[in-house]
């Protein structure tokens, strides 16, 4: 099976080796230091470990995010900061300037948590720490508000296609189909128009990605929308919902090629190669097809000029984020820890010397290959 969802290139980070020489004045602060460097080592390698499970990540984020912690925030959970909060520099590569196969039920629950885990972590960077940097994010880069509204937008996205593949599975009712697959549509249309300002060197390709994925979402809420017609007695109308859904799949079908075509940064996925793309097609024009039939020889009813406004709201299945806190401070960190980082003894920087700029190696990624096209069900 061909991959199905975009994605930027992983973020790479140059080496933090946490060693305050002079600073550290006691083996409780030398102790978190080297926790310190081994666990963000840990954290760094299940990235492209494909044996990580979400629960190896989250308890290795946790162990990480604990440590650092007491280099963030106060530790008498005021809202102060930690005198060590511009003690280290990270530096990371943006992603833009600088495969999901045939699951069951319980990874399709994974996959749906995992996205929705990441639009909170997203938000909450949005929201808590992004406004607290010294130096405001340059346009385009990855902390800037545009791109992390767009990546919190298409996490949302993602997370509604499992619902809506799930649905489809158990054969829920057309309408409620066409509502969430008329409100993942708005998520992906949003998520363009988060990226629309930005420069299209950089942005075309992932614009591209979310452009064909609105149009082919939008597909489907105009075919299951013509579904609903049909049942409550109104073909004409209906056809004209399945002759909107056949043009919005044309589209779709060009942008995927379109999308090939492009360069930019993340590898290029396959959504055209996918059987669950090629289903709707099928679906698409065997449903207006029936329409076609049944209008000749029951109803004889006008088809309309303009297609119907699909004014649709689903009922239960829409994304929200899952809200995001870090874990509470290590139990390594105490007051007599913190008051062994003497940021007096701290080596004073020797700002007349030009310094190199620091290269960041990308991160390798493993070469998943796609397996064998089966389908997207997750039943």
């Amino acid at each position: 099976m061909t991959h199905w969802f975009h994605r930027n290139p992983l973020k790479a980070t140059a080496p933090v080796s946490f060693n305050y020489y002079g600073v550290v004045t006691g083996p409780g602060a030398s102790k978190i230091c080297s926790d310190l460097r081994s666990s963000r080592a840990r954290l760094l390698e299940l990235f492209t470990d494909l044996s990580c499970n979400p629960e190896m990540m989250k308890n290795a984020a946790d162990s990480y995010f604990s440590l650092l912690q007491g280099f963030i925030n106060s530790l008498d959970e005021s809202t102060q900061e930690s005198k060590l909060r511009y003690i280290q520099n990270f530096k990371w590569t943006d992603t833009l300037q600088g495969q999901v196969p045939s699951i069951t039920e319980d990874e399709a629950k994974e996959v749906h948590r995992s996205l929705k885990i990441a639009a909170g972590i997203f938000k909450h960077l949005k929201e808590s720490h992004i406004p607290k940097l010294i130096t405001p994010a340059e346009k385009g880069r990855d902390l800037e508000a545009r791109l992390i509204e767009a990546y919190i937008i298409q996490c949302q996205a993602e997370a509604q296609e499992v619902t809506i593949a799930r649905a489809i599975e158990l054969k829920h009712a057309p309408g409620l189909i066409a509502a969430l697959a008329y409100e993942t549509a708005n998520f992906y249309q949003k998520a363009d128009h988060a990226l629309s300002s930005l420069e299209p060197a950089y942005s075309a390709k992932w614009r591209k990605y979310l452009h064909l994925k609105m149009c082919f979402y939008t597909a489907y809420a105009y075919c299951y929308h013509g579904q609903t017609l049909l049942a409550s007695d109104k073909c004409g109308e209906a056809i004209r919902s399945l002759q909107e859904a056949e043009k919005f799949y044309a589209k779709a079908e060009a942008l995927c090629k379109e999308y090939g075509e492009t360069k930019g940064p993340g590898p290029t996925v396959k959504p055209s190669g996918h059987l669950f793309f090629r289903k709707l097609g099928n679906l698409v024009k065997n449903t207006l097809e029936k329409c076609q039939r049944e209008n000749g020889f029951i109803y004889f009813q006008k088809v309309p000029t303009e297609a119907p406004q699909l004014e649709l709201k689903a009922n239960y299945g829409l994304v929200e984020p899952v809200p995001f806190e870090f874990p509470p401070p290590s139990v390594h960190w105490t007051p007599e820890t913190l008051a062994a980082f003497d940021l007096t003894k701290r080596p004073k920087d020797d700002s007349a010397k030009p310094k190199p700029e620091e290269v960041v190696k990308p991160v390798k990624e493993p070469d998943i290959k796609p397996q064998k096209d089966t389908g997207c069900y997750i039943s």
